[in-house]
C-alpha cells in the first residue's frame, strides 16, 4: 500500500495565529501515528510563519513513525537538518510572498548549493527528496543531482477542471514512470484531497503521498484520527493490487 506522511504544518498555522500554545503540532503528530499514518510532515520556513525551530526539535524527540523535513536550499536550513536528523529531508523552494508553496524546485538550471546540500544530507543518512513539477527534464536533472527521490507536484492537477485534468494527469504519469526507470523512489503530493487522491493511487510506482491541508481541515468536524483513518481506507481501496 501507498504509505501516508501527514502534514501538520496547519495545526501549527493555527496556533500561530493567536501566538500561543494550542493546538500543539506534537499532539497533532503523536495522533497521526496512532491513527496509522505511516510519517509526519513539516516544513519550516525561513520565515517560521506556522512550524518553529522548538516544533523541530521536540517532534524530532517524539515522531515514532518517519520524520520528513521540507525546507528550503539554504545553509541555515542544511545545518539545521543536519543536527535535527530527520530521516528525509524534503527541498522545495520558497518565497516570503507566497501562501503556499506554488511550484517545483528548479533543478535544471539549480546552482551548485544543490548538488552540496544533498551530498551532505546523504553523508549524514539522511534520505533526500527533490520536490519538482512533473516533467521529463526536472526528473533527469533530479537523478543527476544525487537525490533518491522525488516528489511530484501535483499542484497543478488538483487544481485542474475539464480536459486539463487529463492533461496534468498524463504529466504526472510519465514522470513517474521515467523517475521509476532511473531508480528514483517516486512520491507526490500538494493539494490532494478525498477527492482526488484516489487516481493518483493509481499511478505506477508512487511509495509515498504526502497530504496535509486537506486532512487537518477535515479535522476540524470529524476530529484528526478519523480524518487520518479515512485517508488510509481511501489510499487502500485505491491502490492497485499487484
Amino acid at each position: 500500500m501507498i504509505s501516508l506522511h501527514v502534514n501538520i504544518d496547519h495545526v501549527a498555522t493555527i496556533r500561530q495565529a493567536r501566538r500561543g500554545s494550542e493546538p500543539d503540532p506534537l499532539a497533532a503528530a503523536a495522533l497521526v501515528e496512532l491513527a496509522g499514518a505511516q510519517g509526519v510532515t513539516v516544513h519550516l520556513r525561513e520565515d517560521r510563519r506556522h512550524i518553529i525551530d522548538r516544533d523541530v526539535r521536540l517532534l524530532r524527540e517524539t515522531i515514532q513513525t518517519v520524520m520528513n523535513l521540507e525546507m528550503a536550499v539554504t545553509e541555515e536550513m542544511v545545518e539545521l537538518a543536519l543536527k535535527t536528523q530527520p530521516e528525509v529531508v524534503t527541498l522545495v523552494p520558497e518565497r516570503r510572498e507566497e501562501v503556499t508553496t506554488e511550484g517545483g524546485l528548479e533543478v535544471v538550471r539549480a546552482p551548485e548549493l544543490l548538488r552540496t546540500s544533498i551530498a551532505r544530507l546523504q553523508e549524514q543518512g539522511i534520505r533526500v527528496s527533490l520536490f519538482i513539477d512533473p516533467t521529463i527534464d526536472q526528473i533527469e536533472a533530479s537523478h543527476a543531482s544525487g537525490a533518491t527521490d522525488i516528489e511530484l507536484h501535483t499542484g497543478s492537477y488538483a487544481n485542474a477542471r475539464g480536459a486539463a485534468v487529463e492533461q496534468e494527469y498524463e504529466r504526472l504519469h510519465a514522470a513517474a514512470v521515467r523517475a521509476h526507470e532511473l531508480g528514483l523512489q517516486v512520491n507526490a503530493g500538494h493539494g490532494l484531497n478525498y477527492q482526488n487522491t484516489r487516481r493518483i493511487c493509481a499511478l505506477p510506482h508512487v511509495h509515498e503521498l504526502n497530504i496535509g491541508h486537506s486532512i487537518i481541515s477535515r479535522a476540524v468536524f470529524t476530529g484528526l484520527s478519523s480524518a487520518v483513518r479515512d485517508m488510509l481506507d481511501l489510499i487502500r481501496d485505491a491502490t492497485p493490487t499487484a
